[in-house]
């Protein structure tokens, strides 16, 4: 995976993120608005909403890049 920063996002993007406590999580986007996501961590969790301002970091995950033939 590529760090990709400010790059628009999906819903149905799967995205790895570092917390404010510096955990590495991955999540799936549920929701995404100009100003929001609402995020699944996949772990038996209550999905949470992000402020785009609030992520930082994260890497998405990209499916087609990754099987590509080369």
């Amino acid at each position: 995976m590529n760090t990709i920063v400010l790059e628009r996002l999906n819903t149905g993007d799967v995205i790895e993120m570092t917390t404010v406590d510096n955990e590495v999580i991955t999540v799936l986007v549920l929701l995404a608005t100009d100003d929001a996501l609402v995020l699944d961590p996949c772990n038996d969790e209550t999905p949470f909403v992000l402020r785009l301002e609030e992520l930082t970091e994260y890497r998405r995950f990209d499916a087609e890049s990754m099987f590509a033939d080369a």
